[in-house]
C-alpha cells in the first residue's frame, strides 16, 4: 500500500450542508429553519433552559440547585444515650442494636454520636464514632471497638 492509495472508511467523510442555494439543493427557501418566529432568525434562538418568559425552573427549585456527591456515605445514627437500654457490661453489636430497635437494618453502616449520656460500662461495636461519644463512652468505663472497615 501506497500513501496516494490510502482512502477514509466508507461512509467516515459526508459532505458539508450547503443550505440557501436554490429549491434545487432540497435546502431552499427557509434553509431547513421553518417559518418566522425567533429560531428562523439569524442569531436567533434562546439559551439553554429558557422557557419564553416564564419563571423558569432552576429558580423555582432553589433547593435543587448545587452539588451532591455520589460517593456520600449514609450512615445509620445511634445517639450515646439510647445505648442505657442495655445493661451493664453488655457487649452492643449491630445485631443487638437492630433487635434493641435502634436501628432500622444492618445493611448502612453505623454511626454513635455523643448526644446525652451513658451511665454504665459497655462493650460498643460500631463502625465509626464521634469524638465526644467515644469520650463518653470511655469515661463510663466502657470500651469502643470498630466493627467493620467504613471509609
Amino acid at each position: 500500500m501506497r500513501q496516494n492509495e490510502v482512502r477514509s472508511a466508507p461512509g467516515s467523510r459526508s459532505e458539508v450542508k450547503r443550505v440557501g442555494r436554490g429549491n434545487g439543493s432540497g435546502h431552499g427557501t427557509y434553509s431547513g429553519r421553518g417559518c418566522k418566529g425567533q429560531k428562523s432568525r439569524s442569531g436567533g434562538g434562546v439559551r439553554p433552559g429558557f422557557e419564553g418568559g416564564q419563571l423558569s425552573l432552576i429558580k423555582r427549585l432553589p433547593r435543587k440547585r448545587g452539588f451532591t456527591s455520589i460517593f456520600r456515605t449514609e450512615y445509620s445514627i445511634v445517639s450515646v444515650e439510647k445505648l442505657n437500654v442495655f445493661p451493664p457490661g453488655t457487649e452492643v453489636t449491630p445485631e443487638a442494636l437492630l433487635q434493641a430497635g435502634l436501628i432500622k437494618s444492618l445493611k448502612k453502616p453505623i454511626k454513635i454520636l455523643g448526644g446525652g449520656e451513658v451511665y454504665h460500662a459497655l462493650l460498643i461495636k460500631a463502625d465509626r464514632f464521634s469524638a465526644s461519644a467515644q469520650d463518653k463512652i470511655v469515661a463510663a468505663g466502657g470500651k469502643v471497638e470498630k466493627a467493620r472497615d467504613a471509609t
